[in-house]
């Protein structure tokens, strides 16, 4: 059984790496506009509404289920792409499931993008959203901070830099595939490096350059892992066995347990960087385990 399985995630990866391979463009715009295209095909839904809106300059969508569905939290999605990618469409392959799943709404932004706005551009633009959604009416508790690949990263510098001006920290952080560690330190980029169907170390040499060129990538405010946990909020993290990021989430997982925050880590076996926007059972599965998390820590 598990050389059966072994051989089915060996095709699927193969899949997966045909298909990024279509999407990835080395003209950024190109490539920016190929993510769009996805999200526009894969993220629609009937069930679901997309609205816009202008979070203090930013364009930004919300994103909600066409039901009765939970008023009194939000969650707030902080989407990937490396730091140069990635918009609040693309993000609907996440946004949706998130909505369909919690039964809540999804604000989702589109932060300005390196390598035209470096660090700390993105972090500026998470702060705006953050304080939008103060706005609004909502308090920290009534937050739920998610992110996948560079917008994990984004989630955890926005509740580090939201630490370090005394605010309240979000109710909690779901983290899917983070990119913790901008100085690729982690023992999986040589361990996973030839396995994972998305990235590799090229690109995200690529990515650490356009992004943060210049920066000390030690500073948690650009490689969070460095950062000092005490008094975070109950964090879940989800990772896949085959993608070259996976000590990123070990060793975060590690150091927020060391912190004494609440830290749960799963490991899907056979999976890649952010898997959970496939059109798969362990996607769905993997976004219903998220939904749980959240459920657990708004009761």
């Amino acid at each position: 059984m598990r050389d059966i399985t072994d051989r089915r995630n060996q095709s699927l990866m193969q899949l997966i790496r045909r298909a990024h391979g279509l999407v990835e463009n080395t003209d950024l715009e190109k490539h920016r506009q190929s993510q769009d295209a996805i999200g526009s095909i894969l993220g629609n839904t009937k069930s679901i509404s997309y609205r816009a809106v202008d979070m203090d300059g930013i364009y930004g969508e919300r994103v909600s289920v066409n039901r009765a569905h939970m008023k009194r939290y939000v969650i707030l999605h902080c989407h990937g792409g490396g730091y140069s990618t990635g918009s609040s469409l693309y993000a609907r392959t996440l946004t949706s499931k998130l909505a369909e799943s919690t039964s809540m709404d999804v604000f989702c932004f589109d932060y300005r993008l390196a390598p035209e706005h470096p660090w700390p551009a993105a972090l500026e633009d998470a702060m705006k959203a953050w304080n939008y959604l103060m706005l609004l009416g909502y308090g920290a508790r009534d937050v739920v901070v998610t992110g996948d690949s560079a917008g994990g990263n984004l989630a955890l510098a926005l509740s580090l830099k939201l630490k370090e001006e005394g605010r309240f920290l979000p109710r909690g952080l779901v983290l899917m595939s983070p990119w913790t560690d901008l100085t690729s330190s982690g023992e999986s980029f040589e361990s996973k490096g030839a396995l994972d169907p998305v990235l590799d170390k090229a690109y995200i040499d690529r990515m650490v350059s356009a992004y943060a060129e210049g920066q000390d990538l030690k500073d948690p405010l650009v490689s969070p892992l460095f950062g000092e946990f005490t008094g975070f909020p109950p964090t879940y993290i989800q990772v896949g066995e085959n993608e070259i990021l996976l000590s990123d989430s070990i060793r975060l997982h590690q150091a927020l347990a060391e912190a004494g925050v609440p830290v749960k880590m799963d490991t899907y076996p056979g999976m890649w960087h952010v898997f959970q926007m496939s059109p798969m059972k362990a996607a769905k599965e993997a976004m219903n385990k998220n939904a749980e998390f959240i459920y657990d820590i708004c009761r």
